[in-house]
Order: C-alpha cells, then sequence, then structure tokens
C-alpha cells in the first residue's frame, strides 16, 4: 500500500518530479562517468602491462623522473657496467630503449618513437610481437632511417610500407613494417634502430632505460635491490612495481573525480529535498486528514522517505544509462586518439552509484519526513 501511495504522489506532479529525476540523472550520470576513467585505465594499464616481456626496467633515478623525461637521461655507458656483472645478477639479455614523442596540434597527432638496437628481438620486450605487413627491423638497419609502425598509428597517419615518416626538419623514416604486440602496447608507436633515433635528436650518450631479462623471474626483487645497492643512481623496477606505481597514481586521480562527483551529488540531494519539502508543505491538510483516520506519525514519516527513495532511484536508473553513453563517447573519442578504452563502467560501480543515489535519497527525505510526521491533526485541517 504504502509504495502505491508513494508512486501515486510523485505521479500527482509529474513535471517537478521529472525535472528533480533528472538532476539526479546527472548527478549520476557524471559520477559513473568520472569514476569509470580509472576503472578503465586500470584495465587499460593492467592489458598493456601484459604485453611488456622483461622482468625488469633500469632507469637514472625512480620511474617517474628517470625512464619518461623529456630528454633521455640514463647514460648508456651503465649498459657495460652491468652486463660486466651479468652472471652475479642473473642477467640473461639487456636492452637500451630511447623514447621520444613527436608532439602534434593535437594529442591524436603526438607520435612515440621507440628506438631500440636493430638487431634485438623485439618478441622478448613485447610479447607475442608479429609483423603484420613488411618486414621487421634488422641488424643491417642499425644507423639507417627505417621504422616499423603500430597498426593505429599507421591507420591515423594513413601510412603504408613505403611511406615517409618525418620526425623533425633533419630527419625521416622510410617505413619498412607495420607490426603490433599483445596487449596493444605498440599500436600507437614508431620502432626505428636507436642509433638512428639518437642522431636524430642529438642524443647518443644517453637512452631512456634498459629493459633486462633474468634467469629466474621470481627473483627479481633480490637482483633489482642488488643492482640499486651497487649503483644508487639507478632505479630498477619490476613489472609488479610498475603497477603499484600506476595504481598510486590512478588511486589519487580517483578522489578528486570522486570529489568533483560529490558537488554534483550534494546539488542533486538538494533538489531531493526542496521537492520534498515543496511536497509536504502542499499536502499539509491530506496528512491531516490521513492522521485523522488513524494514521500514525511513523506512517506519514515512512510515507515521505519511501517517495524522496523512489524519486532518487528513478533519477539513479536513468543516470546509469547516461553514465554508459558517456562513457561510450569517451571510448569512442580515446579510440581515436590513443587506441585504448579508458572508461568501463564495471558492475561495481554500477552498485556504487545506485547505492550512493539511494542514501542522498534517504537523507535528504529525513528533513521533510519529520516535517510531515510533526504535522498538527488541527492545524493541517484546518488549512485550506
Amino acid at each position: 500500500m504504502v509504495p502505491s501511495l508513494a508512486t501515486a504522489a510523485l505521479l500527482r506532479r509529474p513535471l517537478r518530479t521529472f525535472l528533480t529525476a533528472l538532476g539526479i540523472a546527472i548527478a549520476v550520470g557524471s559520477t559513473v562517468v568520472f569514476l569509470s576513467l580509472g576503472e578503465g585505465l586500470r584495465q587499460a594499464f593492467s592489458q598493456e602491462l601484459s604485453g611488456v616481456g622483461p622482468d625488469l626496467q633500469v632507469s637514472f633515478g625512480d620511474l617517474q623522473t628517470g625512464s619518461f623525461a623529456e630528454i633521455p637521461e640514463l647514460p648508456i655507458e651503465y649498459a657495460d657496467i652491468l652486463l660486466a656483472d651479468a652472471e652475479r645478477y642473473g642477467i640473461v639479455d639487456l636492452v637500451p630503449v630511447l623514447l621520444h614523442v613527436r608532439s602534434g596540434l593535437s594529442p591524436g597527432s603526438a607520435i612515440v618513437f621507440q628506438g631500440l638496437p636493430a638487431g634485438a628481438d623485439v618478441a622478448s620486450i613485447y610479447v607475442d610481437f608479429t609483423i603484420a605487413e613488411g618486414r621487421q627491423l634488422t641488424t643491417e638497419d642499425e644507423g639507417a632511417m627505417v621504422a616499423v609502425l603500430g597498426p593505429q598509428t599507421a591507420e591515423r597517419l594513413a601510412l603504408g610500407v613505403g611511406g615517409t615518416l618525418r620526425l623533425n626538419p633533419r630527419a625521416s623514416f622510410e617505413v619498412v613494417g607495420i607490426g603490433s604486440s599483445a596487449g596493444g602496447l605498440l599500436d600507437n608507436s614508431v620502432l626505428v634502430p636507436i642509433s638512428s633515433l639518437q642522431a636524430a635528436i642529438g642524443v647518443e650518450d644517453r637512452v631512456s632505460f634498459f629493459v633486462i631479462e633474468i634467469v629466474e623471474a621470481s627473483k627479481a626483487n633480490e637482483v633489482a635491490a642488488a643492482i640499486m645497492a651497487d649503483h644508487p643512481d639507478l632505479g630498477v623496477q619490476t613489472r609488479a612495481e610498475l603497477l603499484e606505481v600506476i595504481e598510486r597514481g590512478l588511486a589519487i586521480s580517483d578522489v578528486v573525480r570522486l570529489g568533483i562527483s560529490a558537488i554534483a551529488l550534494i546539488v542533486g540531494a538538494i533538489a531531493v529535498a526542496n521537492t520534498m519539502l515543496m511536497s509536504v508543505f502542499e499536502r499539509t491538510r491530506e496528512f491531516g486528514v490521513v492522521r485523522a483516520v488513524g494514521a500514525r506519525p511513523r506512517f506519514l514519516f515512512g510515507l515521505v522517505l519511501l517517495e524522496s527513495v523512489v524519486l532518487s532511484l528513478i533519477g539513479a536508473a536513468v543516470g546509469v544509462a547516461l553514465g554508459f553513453f558517456g562513457a561510450w563517447i569517451v571510448n569512442l573519442v580515446s579510440l581515436d586518439l590513443i587506441a585504448l578504452e579508458v572508461a568501463a563502467v564495471t558492475p561495481r560501480l554500477v552498485a556504487f552509484a545506485v547505492a550512493v543515489a539511494a542514501g542522498m535519497g534517504l537523507l535528504a527525505g529525513l528533513l521533510p519526513a519529520g516535517r510531515a510526521a510533526r504535522v498538527p491533526i488541527a492545524v493541517a485541517l484546518a488549512r485550506e
């Protein structure tokens, strides 16, 4: 009986109910979209890191300031130093990597160049590396201006085998192949011989980082500790530590996104409270009649509170649908720019959004429900 009365009361004023539910829907929808970015990025990074083969990554300094610095900082001579102790560390292979980003007017036009020794086994660095068209780099390509493009880069730049990719006014690369790896890590990259990239950007004695394969991957933490103890200037990260760094960054961004979402949710809660207060004020005589025929104050309290929760849940249902649509739009844009889906609406995210909306409706309805329960019968019946 109470649910039907609550629904009837909301339908009696459809425009007000619609506008209030729309406000809640927008608040919940924005919350779903904002938080879906964290979920999507976690999935994307986990998938991407699954395509990285090496056990260790060595940078100059820690990960944040070393590996991804705009200007490479790791002296190349450290490669010989580490290889001299390869037996003690259990190093099987060490590959220097040079990263360089060619900026563009838009994020979609930026290109990541990855310089590797031309004879390096790319499959040992990027799992399941395959060539879809043309050929891969060979030892004879060292020093040559040739490149292997990721499929997304090739599609975005409309380049195929035999095309020319310009890095800067002084250097251009001939496309000799198109290849990809598991997890799509190379989809938006360009592989070039490391010496060619060093010459093109004017940095011949430094690289971005080393990727190292060791005999026993289970001892990665021990080897990392030993290298850093011997060489304090170096930073060594295991694959798990890379994911931890990313997770910490995402956790911080989650707090920021949740804070922004909270503002929208508070506005939605105020709208619900305002709607319910107006409803209580307009139905004062109705409540008096209900009390006069024997209804207890707690009946009116529960009725108004239920109306508030139902109104919030209606808005939440629409908001979740808006969230799915918003996440789809975000992924549509991100796929075009970076070939990754950065938003994911998961079941736990939907459950969280609905629970927050229900809680919001419950809190917003307490004051109007309390007022309805305290209305004196005589005053209510005397009201026009």
